[in-house]
C-alpha cells in the first residue's frame, strides 16, 4: 500500500466545496441535462462546476481499483478536483461484519486516488446511536491504526462526543473532526467549528426535523432519503460561512460537503456557500438555475461585508 499524503497540496486556507455523491436519479433535469446522451458521464459534467465530491457509494460497497481509476480519469479536465470517501459501513454501521481482507480492499482503492493526488480525506461516519464510551473509543483507535496511511476525518452525530478530552485525543492522533449541521434533537451534536487534524471538514445534512429519524441510515440511498430533503436559506448559511472562514484560518485545507441531496438542493447550497466565502462569480449548470432561480445572483460579484463581519458570534457554534 502506497503511503498517502497527509492532505492534498494547497496553499494555507484553501477551501473546496461539493456534495455528498453525484449520482441521483432526481438530479436528471435538476442538475444534469434531462435529455443526456447514452454516453453521458455525470462525474465529468459535475467536475465542470465543483472541485470536490464525497464518494457516497463507498459507504454501501467497497469500491474496486477499476472504479477508482475510472473516477480519476473522469475528473482529469479539472486539475483542482479532489475526492473524499466515506468508509464502508461494515466498519461503522455494521460493526463486526468487516474483515482484514475488507480493509485491504478499501486501502487498495484509496491508494489509486491518493497516488493521483486526488484523495483529500477518508470519512469515518458513525450514526447517532454510536455514543461516547471506553469501548467505542477503543474501537476507533483500531480504525485509526488500520487506515492511518490516509488523512482521516471522524463524523460523530451524538453530542456525548463533543468534550474537550475527546477533541484533545483526536488532536493527538491527528484525526479531523467533522463539523455537522443536523436537527439538534435527542442528543444530536450541535454546529461547531472544531479543528483537530490537518483537514477541516463540514457536512450539512439539512434540518428536516420531521423526518430525521424516519429512515434508517442504511435505507436512505439515492433519492429515497426523506431525512435529507431540505433547502437552506441564505440566512441559515451565513453562520456556516463564518465557521468555514474560521476553519480556513486554522488549516491548510478545508472541505465543505452538502448532503441535502434531494432534487439537487445540495448542489445549490454548496454553490451559495462558495459564493459567500469567495465572493467570486459562480457558474451553475442551466438545469440547476432553472430549478432554483435565485441562483442567478451567484453570477455577479459579491458586495458588502464578509460573512464573519455579518455574523461575528457564529463561529462559536450557535444553534440553528
Amino acid at each position: 500500500m502506497a503511503e498517502a499524503p497527509t492532505a492534498v497540496d494547497g496553499a494555507a486556507g484553501t477551501v473546496r466545496f461539493g456534495t455528498a455523491g453525484w449520482s441521483y436519479p432526481d438530479w436528471m433535469g435538476t442538475f444534469y441535462p434531462s435529455a443526456a446522451p447514452r454516453s453521458f458521464k455525470p462525474l465529468v459534467y459535475y467536475a465542470r462546476f465543483f472541485d470536490l465530491v464525497e464518494i457516497n457509494s463507498s459507504f454501501y460497497a467497497i469500491p474496486s481499483q477499476r472504479m477508482a481509476r475510472g473516477w480519476v480519469d473522469q475528473v482529469s479536465d479539472n486539475p483542482d478536483f479532489v475526492f473524499s470517501a466515506k468508509l464502508w459501513r461494515g466498519f461503522t454501521h455494521e460493526r463486526g461484519s468487516a474483515s482484514r481482507g475488507d480493509a485491504r480492499q478499501v486501502c487498495a482503492a484509496l491508494d489509486i486516488l491518493a497516488a493521483a493526488g486526488r484523495l483529500a480525506a477518508l470519512l469515518l461516519q458513525f450514526p447517532w446511536s454510536f455514543k461516547s464510551g471506553a469501548d467505542n473509543r477503543a474501537y476507533l483507535d483500531k480504525l485509526f491504526d488500520a487506515f492511518g496511511a490516509f488523512p482521516l476525518v471522524l463524523e460523530l452525530r451524538h453530542r456525548s462526543w463533543l468534550e474537550s478530552a475527546i477533541l484533545d485525543w483526536l488532536r493527538e492522533r491527528r484525526i479531523g473532526f467533522c463539523n455537522v449541521d443536523q436537527p439538534t434533537i435527542s442528543g444530536g451534536i450541535e454546529p461547531s467549528a472544531e479543528v483537530t487534524g490537518p483537514v477541516g471538514y463540514v457536512r450539512l445534512h439539512g434540518r428536516n426535523y420531521e423526518n430525521w429519524f424516519r429512515d434508517a441510515d442504511a435505507k436512505d440511498r439515492g433519492s429515497a432519503g426523506a431525512r435529507y430533503d431540505y433547502l437552506y436559506s441564505a440566512q441559515e448559511l451565513m453562520p456556516w460561512a463564518a465557521r468555514i472562514q474560521s476553519l480556513m484560518a486554522r488549516t491548510r485545507l478545508s472541505l465543505v460537503i452538502a448532503n441535502n441531496h434531494p432534487r439537487g438542493q445540495a448542489a445549490a447550497n454548496a454553490l451559495e456557500l462558495k459564493k459567500l466565502i469567495t465572493g467570486a462569480p459562480i457558474d451553475a449548470p442551466a438545469p440547476l438555475r432553472e430549478t432554483f432561480p435565485h441562483l442567478a445572483a451567484l453570477a455577479a460579484p459579491a458586495a458588502g461585508r464578509s460573512p464573519a463581519e455579518l455574523e461575528p458570534n457564529s463561529v462559536k457554534g450557535t444553534k440553528p
